[in-house]
């Protein structure tokens, strides 16, 4: 049992340590996503999406900092390697050859989308499992992603 929680089954724990570092694996690479098109985006409003980009990194990475310190308190080792992430992600792979910032928008946008179908299916198996506050850190997390997905689709329009 988790040395620092008590009141959880064993299989609630080990649901959500496996549900945490899956959207860690996923997060990780939406968060290296970010940054290809932070940095090399290109065009009209530049500047805005250049630090949009930044902004949607800094809200991603703060939310699988605290994925990464739940699998902890779990008594779980937080998996984030380049090499597990790039086993464990069920991302898609981002392109490496795109420039004009509506291209980049696009694809970021796809992969946030494919992350935050995911969050919500994490609450959901976390919930059903008895662990309410995993179910918690989810649903932050996807209500984060949902509005930062508004912003970037925004520049679609």
């Amino acid at each position: 049992m988790a040395v620092n929680v008590k009141g959880l089954t064993d299989n609630a724990r080990k649901t959500a340590v496996s549900e945490l570092n899956a959207r860690l694996a996923d997060g990780l690479a939406l968060s290296m996503a970010i940054k290809q098109a932070h940095w090399n985006v290109k065009g009209i409003n530049f500047i805005a999406v250049h630090e949009l980009f930044d902004t949607v990194h800094a809200n991603l990475e703060a939310h699988l900092d605290v994925f990464a310190e739940r699998v902890q308190v779990l008594d779980g080792v937080a998996v984030g390697t380049a090499e597990a992430v790039a086993k464990a992600s069920t991302l898609k792979e981002y392109p490496t050859d795109l420039v004009k910032s509506a291209d980049h928008i696009r694809e970021i946008c796809a992969r946030m989308r494919d992350h935050g179908e995911k969050l919500r299916a994490a609450i959901d198996v976390t919930d059903e499992a008895g662990d309410a506050n995993t179910a918690d850190i989810f649903t932050a997390a996807s209500r984060t992603a949902d509005k930062d997905l508004w912003f970037l689709e925004s520049h679609l329009e």
